[in-house]
C-alpha cells in the first residue's frame, strides 16, 4: 500500500471514529493543522473545523460507516477517490468523491462532491 493510501485510510478512520479524543488523534496524523474542507454543505478551516464536521454528520447519520467506494487515483500531490456512507455491509445512503492536496504527508485541503443525497438531508 502507497504512502497516499495509507494516508487516505487514516482520514476515512477519522470519519468512522466515534470518540472525539481519538478522532482528534487520527486527524492530527492525517492533516494539516489548517486544513481547508469544502463540500456542497459546509466549508470550514483549521482541523478543529473538520473535526466538528464529521461530529455533525456522525450525529446526522448515526451508527454509518464511511468507507472508500474505488482504488486511490494519486500523481504529484493530489489524490481522488469515491467513497460511501452507510449501515456496515449494507446499500449507501450517501456517496460521492473527494480530491485531496497533499502538503508534506498530510492532507492540506479537501474538495469533496455528493453524487447521491437521502432526501430531506
Amino acid at each position: 500500500m502507497s504512502d497516499t493510501n495509507e494516508l487516505v485510510q487514516r482520514y476515512i478512520a477519522a470519519w468512522n471514529e466515534t470518540d472525539p479524543t481519538a478522532r482528534q488523534a487520527v486527524l492530527t496524523e492525517a492533516v494539516t493543522d489548517d486544513v481547508e474542507y469544502t463540500d456542497p454543505l459546509v466549508s470550514v478551516r483549521g482541523k478543529e473545523g473538520l473535526d466538528a464536521t464529521i461530529a455533525a454528520v456522525k450525529a446526522q447519520f448515526s451508527g454509518m460507516v464511511l468507507s472508500l467506494g474505488s482504488a486511490v487515483d494519486a500523481h504529484h500531490d493530489i489524490a481522488r477517490f469515491t467513497w460511501h456512507l452507510g449501515p456496515q455491509g449494507g446499500d449507501p445512503v450517501v456517496s460521492g468523491f473527494d480530491v485531496v492536496v497533499i502538503d508534506g504527508g498530510r492532507i492540506s485541503r479537501v474538495l469533496g462532491f455528493l453524487d447521491t443525497v437521502p432526501s430531506g438531508h
